[in-house]
């Protein structure tokens, strides 16, 4: 059963009609309805994705981290770096770390390079973890199946374009 109780209706389409009526139809009701179904559609995958990560005892969260572990060149990184990297506040890397290193999925271990900083590294029971964990996400098609490879690529750049807005990196 979803963690949400179905409607018989699309509550964002009648959200913009009540903004309509409300605010007359130059009040912006599309964009409302547009980034309200943005953040209806993330709420949706990362319940998908923690149901999907929580059978190889992983948030989505830690997910990502040892798949970032893993893309490095030597499997580890700073806690500063997988803080930039899964752009979260560096309090929220180290615990998602300090969880990883409990569960033994990645070792903390101090960086050479700097005496008080703490390096993650991912071992082979996270990386064994993370890759179960990509064949479900992968075998689902990350929830998007219904789209198509073209649907795809377009949703893509409008998000993108979004991004580059909103200067959340140098394009």
């Amino acid at each position: 059963m979803p963690p949400f109780v179905r409607l018989p209706f699309d509550p964002i389409t009648r959200a913009a009609q009540l903004w309509v009526q409300r605010w007359g139809k130059g009040a912006e009701s599309v964009p409302m309805a547009t980034a309200t179904s943005v953040m209806r559609v993330q709420q949706l995958l990362l319940t998908d994705y923690d149901a999907i990560c929580a059978r190889h005892q992983l948030s989505f969260a830690r997910y990502e981290a040892l798949v970032l572990l893993a893309f490095s060149r030597e499997g580890r990184l700073g806690m500063t770096k997988i803080g930039q990297r899964l752009m979260v506040h560096p309090t929220s890397a180290t615990n998602i770390v300090q969880r990883l290193a409990a569960q033994g999925f990645v070792e903390r271990v101090p960086n050479p390079d700097d005496g008080r900083g703490t390096l993650a590294v991912i071992t082979p029971a996270g990386r064994e973890a993370m890759e179960a964990a990509t064949r479900d996400l992968v075998g689902v098609r990350f929830g998007l199946g219904m789209l198509t490879g073209e649907e795809h690529e377009q949703l893509f750049r409008i998000l993108r374009k979004i991004r580059v807005a909103a200067q959340d990196f140098d394009s």
